[in-house]
């Protein structure tokens, strides 16, 4: 507002004026501290005319000072009975003619609209940001969500790979091998070592094959059971998380 005799606070959701540059500027005798609560004596509340906050006083120690809204303001200044209570309530009167003018309330409603749409938009960045954070958990949560049947380690090594996680299934196989979970060499190559089997990681699923000379055989097939393709899958995808930070 042009010609300004005293500050005013437009941050809040309605003008307001500070207690002690007021109390200076209408040139009371009375000390602030004695003087503000006389003033409360006509009826301002707390939380509704004024709020309290500590500033810097005489001396440099904190005082306690106070956010006026401007029809307290207003009042006060008529109370004073004095020229200068005249001279600051017309003006007071100016501020809320001013505020409440049809381009004043049209320019706050678009700056709170504006606000709004900044919170919306910042909000969706920070869920964008935890939606790629959480990405692989997502993605082990969609794989875990199939995995009620055990398959075959060619078929993890594809739905892994599948998951971002560069893989094959020869190696897989290999990562098995060397991470103690596959037996590496003999007759029993690629068959699950005993305690991951009781851990339910791993099944063998035996098949009885005919010979062309009438004869049979069996044959053993390791199989990934559903609790370990949870188990695969969220150890891999953990090392691809911690692989990007």
């Amino acid at each position: 507002m042009n010609n300004e005799i005293i500050s005013i606070n437009y941050d809040s959701e309605q003008p307001t004026v500070i207690g002690r540059e007021l109390h200076e500027a209408l040139e009371v005798q009375t000390p602030y501290d004695k003087w503000f609560p006389r003033m409360c004596e006509y009826g301002f509340e707390a939380g509704k005319d004024f709020s309290t906050f500590l500033s810097e006083s005489t001396g440099g120690r904190p005082g306690t000072n106070h956010q006026l809204t401007i029809p307290m303001a207003k009042e006060i200044c008529m109370l004073q009975r004095t020229d200068k209570g005249k001279e600051f309530r017309q003006y007071f009167i100016k501020v809320e003619e001013q505020w409440n003018t049809p381009e004043a309330v049209m320019a706050r409603a678009l700056q709170y609209a504006q606000k709004r749409l900044d919170a919306v938009i910042h909000s969706n960045r920070l869920l964008e940001q935890q939606i790629e954070h959480d990405k692989p958990k997502v993605v082990f949560a969609d794989a875990v969500s199939t995995a009620k049947t055990s398959i075959l380690i060619g078929d993890l090594a594809k739905l892994i790979k599948q998951n971002g996680v560069d893989m094959g299934q020869k190696r897989l196989f290999e990562w098995l091998r060397t991470n103690g979970y596959l037996i590496k060499t003999g007759s029993s190559k690629n068959m699950p070592i005993q305690r991951y089997m009781e851990q339910g990681l791993f099944e063998v699923k035996e098949s009885v094959v005919a010979n062309p000379d009438g004869s049979s055989r069996v044959t053993r097939t390791t199989k990934v059971t559903g609790k370990g393709q949870q188990y695969f899958i969220n150890l891999f995808l953990a090392d691809l998380s911690r692989a990007g930070r």
